[in-house]
């Protein structure tokens, strides 16, 4: 299958800015160069929202539909027959053969073998090729004239085929935002947002990121939650440069709905969440650099003495159409009690200690084309290694080679188009998991 898709993935399609100046950042990349997540600031602090100096009236609705296309190797899972341990997702990685940029796979077929639940959502394709939609998106931002008040809500339908029965509704953001200084770059927001950890999450939205799968650890920092967010930005204009600090305390911490809920505290105690970022602003070299923590219960079971604890790094660098980006995390959990998992059913009974560590590091170059229509056309490639453990259980580590194009044309549609190739280092069986697939954004 890969000698057949591969010339697919050069002949395919690029990366696009953002139409109606959705950036997080009022002074966006101009369109002959890559948008890259941007600068820090009060915008940043509730993750992707469209750009409040730009809206028109106090009332806005914005959004976006990713129609995707893919086909997996093997079943389209990280399982291989004949593989007798069990929970079976404690010795593979699930999560490797992604298909949109939620991180939803091609399937988590285990061959009827007990699984515990430490699982991404599926598009239950398998290995077979198929069109499907990963998200309409549906945006409403509102600020209420003479205020220093923001108010945004994103819901996003996300249909899918298991049973018939599968399709949700989600309310991914629903926050309300107090900028109480004019003379300060201070916000606090309150309700549900994205983490504040390291900076994949600047790209949760499949028309900012630049390709279309999230990294091999983007499930501990890309999670929404529910708390309240606190930001605040200096800026040093005789260094060009600026500080940042992005505090939360919320719920579940940094993960993935389908790891830890977001939705109510089992434990009754918050986790705390920070970055603490530098930029050197020039007008055509940008560096970005930030350090990441996370501490408090898990909250994928009850007890309020099982903690996570995790610290991270990242850093950016962008140099005219060239763009570098890199992340760490070192993660850590304490066993939890039964029943695991957050339904707190028994379903999952396990709440097995955890630990993890794993980085990416991705390359973009963006080529102005000069014509109306397509405007840029992108190149990028990522490297992904994860090295996890679940106690008793023996450690594996994984890696993941992505290279991919992407066009935009006129500002609102983007063509993508990727191949993921999954390595199983150690610990875990070689299976056949590359994942061709590629996306088609309309932004309005």
């Amino acid at each position: 299958m890969k000698s057949c898709l591969l010339p697919l993935l050069f002949v395919a399609l690029g990366w696009a800015t953002d139409s109606l100046a959705v950036e997080q950042e009022a002074s966006a990349a101009p369109p002959q160069s890559l948008p890259e997540p941007p600068a820090e600031n009060p915008n940043d602090s509730v993750g992707y929202t469209p750009d409040v100096e730009t809206a028109r009236e106090p009332l806005s609705f914005h959004g976006y539909i990713d129609v995707g296309f893919a086909k997996a190797q093997g079943n389209g899972s990280s399982f291989r027959a004949g593989d007798t341990r069990i929970p079976a997702d404690y010795g593979v990685d699930p999560f490797a053969p992604a298909v949109n940029s939620r991180g939803d796979v091609a399937s988590l077929d285990a061959g009827g073998r007990f699984v515990n639940g430490f699982l991404p959502y599926s598009m239950n394709i398998g290995n077979k090729a198929s069109f499907f939609i990963n998200t309409v998106d549906f945006d409403l931002l509102y600020t209420p004239p003479g205020t220093p008040l923001l108010f945004f809500a994103r819901t996003q339908v996300l249909p899918r085929f298991l049973d018939g029965s599968k399709t949700r509704v989600v309310v991914e953001q629903a926050f309300g935002r107090v900028i109480p200084f004019s003379s300060q770059e201070f916000a606090i927001s309150l309700g549900k947002f994205d983490s504040v950890f390291g900076i994949e999450y600047l790209e949760n939205q499949a028309n900012l990121r630049i390709g279309i799968t999230p990294s091999l650890i983007a499930r501990y920092t890309t999670g929404q939650s529910i708390g309240v967010k606190v930001f605040y930005r200096i800026q040093i204009p005789e260094w060009l440069s600026a500080f940042s600090l992005n505090t939360a305390l919320t719920n579940s911490g940094n993960w993935v709905e389908s790891l830890q809920t977001p939705d109510i505290s089992l434990t009754g105690v918050p986790n705390l969440s920070a970055r603490l970022g530098y930029e050197l602003n020039l007008l055509n070299f940008q560096v970005k650099l930030g350090g990441s923590a996370l501490y408090g219960p898990r909250n994928d079971q009850r007890s309020s003495s099982a903690h996570q604890r995790a610290f991270g790094a990242d850093g950016r660098l962008i140099v005219g159409w060239f763009s570098l980006s890199a992340e760490y995390i070192n993660l850590r959990e304490d066993a939890g009690v039964a029943p695991g998992k957050f339904n707190g059913t028994g379903v999952y009974p396990l709440a097995s200690g955890f630990k993890v560590d794993g980085f990416y590091s991705q390359g973009a170059v963006a080529v102005p084309t000069g014509l109306t229509s397509l405007q840029t056309a992108t190149g990028y490639f990522r490297y992904d290694r994860r090295h996890g453990e679940f106690e008793g259980y023996g450690p594996i580590l994984t890696s993941r080679y992505t290279l991919g194009v992407r066009l935009d044309f006129w500002l609102v549609l983007a063509l993508k188009a990727e191949y993921l190739f999954n390595r199983e280092n150690a610990g875990a069986p070689t299976v056949p998991n590359d994942v061709f697939t590629s996306s088609v954004v309309y932004t309005w």
